[in-house]
């Protein structure tokens, strides 16, 4: 037996990561089961008292019953991917700002995504993407250019694995086979040579696998809704890594209690909390059944020198 002298800021919780007591429950229980009277703890610990603390040989006891409230099935849910026959509109908002020294600009817009499952071949699934009813802030000519150009390539192959995780992006033949067609009808629609130069490069993407395929994995709705959330659960905590601002960042995440037995709730955040110029948070409503979001909102920022850019980014279903 051990004796700890309690200190301002002690909880049950944190001297039971210190000794590494699993379940803080155990803590209080074997304190009160050897105290005097005096010193029973009955709801908060109080500075200046002693608390007893178990040896290790009773430590690895209480830890072997494995009933830890972070060892519980609800925070170490299983979650599955069946997207079979799967078909669903979400409305996608997208928020950028710029803070230079209080100086703020933002660009706000909007559209409806679609993804809708089309079959399951040699253990990958195939959805078509889709995006459409778009709002701008600005409602520039090159915005007008930019989501003609990309509504000419619905709908969009996306190719991802049995855990849900995106593989690769593709164009459908019939894009491809249409192509020459296609850029001759954005042509007439738009014939400065302002339009000219962009539609080579249009082109150049479109008729480059990879290059294309590099573009639409930067989407934030493709890389977020197929990111590897369904990594397992461990101790109440899973781990996954996601592609942010040109690296490669870990981001982990624990469920948020909830009476809805249909779905399942994720809270993300960074790993490494250390990042200062870094931040990242987000949440997921994910449907048990078929293991598909149903909601998402993210929140992400980082600073480049005295300037801090962000993105805000919310997902939900939709008629």
């Amino acid at each position: 037996m051990m004796v700890h002298f309690i200190l301002p800021g002690d909880t049950l919780q944190k001297i039971a990561e210190e000794i590494q007591l699993e379940n803080p429950a155990y803590l209080k229980e074997f304190h009160n089961n050897h105290c005097i009277k005096e010193d029973f703890i009955i709801n908060d610990l109080i500075p200046g008292k002693k608390l007893l603390l178990p040896d290790l040989g009773r430590i690895k006891t209480y830890n072997s019953k494995n009933d830890a409230p972070f060892k519980s099935p609800e925070v170490n849910p299983d979650i599955n991917f069946n997207p079979f026959h799967f078909n669903q509109n979400f409305k996608v908002v997208f928020t950028e700002s710029k803070n230079d020294e209080g100086k703020i600009s933002e660009n706000r817009f909007s559209y409806v995504a679609n993804l809708k499952w089309i079959k399951n071949e040699f253990n990958e699934h195939l959805f078509h993407f889709t995006k459409d009813r778009f709002s701008n802030l600005h409602d520039t000519k090159m915005e007008f250019m930019a989501i003609a150009t990309f509504k000419s390539l619905l709908p969009i192959e996306i190719y991802v694995n049995s855990k849900g995780e995106i593989l690769r992006t593709a164009l459908t033949k019939q894009i491809l086979n249409n192509f020459n067609e296609i850029k001759a009808k954005l042509s007439d629609v738009f014939p400065d040579q302002y339009a000219e130069i962009y539609l080579e490069e249009f082109e150049y993407v479109v008729l480059n696998p990879d290059v294309f395929d590099k573009k639409m994995k930067e989407d934030w709705f493709l890389k977020m809704y197929f990111s590897s959330f369904r990594n397992p659960f461990r101790n109440g905590k899973s781990f996954f890594e996601i592609f942010l601002n040109q690296s490669f960042v870990q981001l982990q995440q624990m469920v948020e209690k909830s009476d809805n037995l249909e779905e399942i709730s994720l809270n993300q955040f960074l790993s490494n909390q250390k990042e200062k110029d870094f931040k990242f948070n987000g949440n997921l409503t994910i449907s048990k059944e078929n293991g598909m979001i149903k909601k998402m909102n993210n929140f992400y920022s980082y600073k480049e020198y005295s300037v801090e850019y962000s993105t805000d980014f919310s997902v939900n279903e939709v008629l």
